[in-house]
């Protein structure tokens, strides 16, 4: 259950793809292959039929510090997005829709709300208030240890979190990096058959559109490929899979202690710390849970995997590799966010940065690679029959998102789809991308 990401180094990429891996191992699966081959763009036109507006700005504190992954959603609706990591947003709301009340909401800040008649040309900044919280102002109940406030947690999201089915609409965006030089793209719109939180149903999700490039050409003769895509952000929902981050077997291991309480959604929140007990061997998770002082429900949750011990935490995530290279993470961080809605909480966003190491024998210098995905939830409806996900259509485990899209060509892709905004760096390789399809 501690796998998140595994690595394959062959000889092809054939072979790579031809590997049975079982999901309930992992969260995260990465390809590695030795190859060298040329990737080509194809362009496809999308005709979007629906008119929306675009409301775009930034989301800063009180001293224009920029606030990533702040949620904003429009009220009344299940339209929602966030911010980037620069703070930056653009949310697409059906013309018709005027007005209505978009809520900003960020983990320590006075939630605000602005009239969308505020925005000037579809534009405006918005500035959060920080909040202050003295733990004798949380009422701690008969709660008397930090690892019972954790317990509760777990055992209550059954009322806490979505009972029925939903069918939500998402944004995915993955990135591969060789040190800083960027490897891979691919950004997907998803839709995701969210099963009840009170079952052991796995969620269904289906590519609606997507897009990539990569280009292995000039860089090296190594080519990562992150298997599992969307499914891999899915699985980091803690409330949904607990069995791939903290089991009852597991719970023993860790230490809870409180830290100093927020607040979120204009709700006091625990905040707790958790960290694997000294006396404990082998690579388990250490970060921060926030909870719900009334309800007890998780809300959100920031952690990595402790990767000290190279050989276990190798041993995690590597596959298969060749004899003459090794393989390790550097960093494995994680980010979860969940929404309210109606009372019940659900998955929202999440984020995944990996750092791996690849050191071969023959050569002076060793290759890094940083792995970064995420998934916003942009829009949720209430579960349709006539609307289910077919078989033929899910997305698998083995799938890889990179080799299911198309090209960058079409400047108007996205059409009506709410996407996470790209930052700058994202922005400079798909700026990198139309030039060479322009001189192409």
């Amino acid at each position: 259950s501690l796998s998140l990401l595994r690595l394959m180094i062959g000889t092809t990429m054939d072979n790579a793809m031809k590997t049975n891996i079982t999901p309930k191992i992992h969260i995260l699966t990465a390809l590695v292959a030795i190859l060298s081959l040329f990737i080509g763009f194809q362009a496809i036109a999308q005709n979007v039929n629906s008119s929306f507006t675009e409301y775009k700005g930034m989301v800063f504190n009180d001293s224009k510090t920029p606030l990533p992954f702040a949620n904003l959603s429009l009220e009344g609706t299940g339209i929602s997005t966030v911010t980037n990591a620069e703070g930056s947003f653009n949310l697409k709301i059906p013309s018709e829709i005027t007005q209505t009340t978009l809520s900003i909401a960020f983990l320590g800040y006075k939630t605000k709300t602005v009239d969308l008649s505020e925005f000037t040309n579809g534009l405006k900044d918005i500035y959060l208030t920080e909040i202050s919280t003295e733990l004798s102002q949380v009422n701690l109940g008969n709660t008397q240890s930090a690892s019972t406030i954790v317990r509760l947690a777990l055992e209550r999201k059954s009322q806490n979190y979505l009972s029925d089915q939903s069918l939500m609409t998402a944004f995915y965006r993955e990135t591969i990096k060789k040190r800083r030089r960027s490897v891979s793209l691919a950004e997907a719109v998803v839709n995701i058959n969210k099963q009840p939180y009170n079952t052991q149903k796995p969620d269904k999700v289906a590519l609606y559109k997507a897009r990539k490039s990569t280009d292995y050409s000039r860089i090296d003769t190594v080519a990562l490929k992150l298997q599992g895509g969307p499914l891999n952000a899915l699985y980091t929902d803690l409330m949904k899979y607990p069995e791939y981050f903290l089991t009852d077997i597991e719970f023993d291991n860790y230490n809870f202690t409180f830290d100093y309480p927020t607040e979120v959604n204009g709700q006091k929140v625990f905040v707790v710390n958790f960290k694997q007990k000294e006396t404990i061997a082998g690579p388990l998770y250490y970060g921060k849970l926030y909870i719900n002082s009334e309800s007890l429900a998780l809300t959100d949750a920031v952690y990595s995997l402790n990767v000290e011990d190279r050989e276990s935490a190798s041993e995690l995530f590597v596959r298969k590799k060749p004899a003459n290279a090794n393989v390790y993470p550097t960093q494995a961080s994680y980010r979860v966010n969940y929404r309210e809605k109606d009372g019940k909480w659900y998955y929202g966003y999440s984020n995944i940065q990996l750092e791996f190491v690849i050191d071969w024998d023959s050569k002076l210098f060793n290759s890094k690679y940083m792995l970064s995905s995420e998934m916003a939830i942009t829009d949720i409806e209430l579960y349709d029959p006539n609307a289910v996900i077919k078989a033929k259509e899910r997305y698998r485990y083995s799938t890889v998102l990179i080799d299911e899209a198309s090209g960058f060509s079409d400047p108007d892709f996205w059409g009506e789809y709410n996407v996470i905004e790209p930052d700058k760096s994202i922005e400079s390789a798909i700026d990198k991308i139309k030039r060479q399809l322009k001189r192409g």
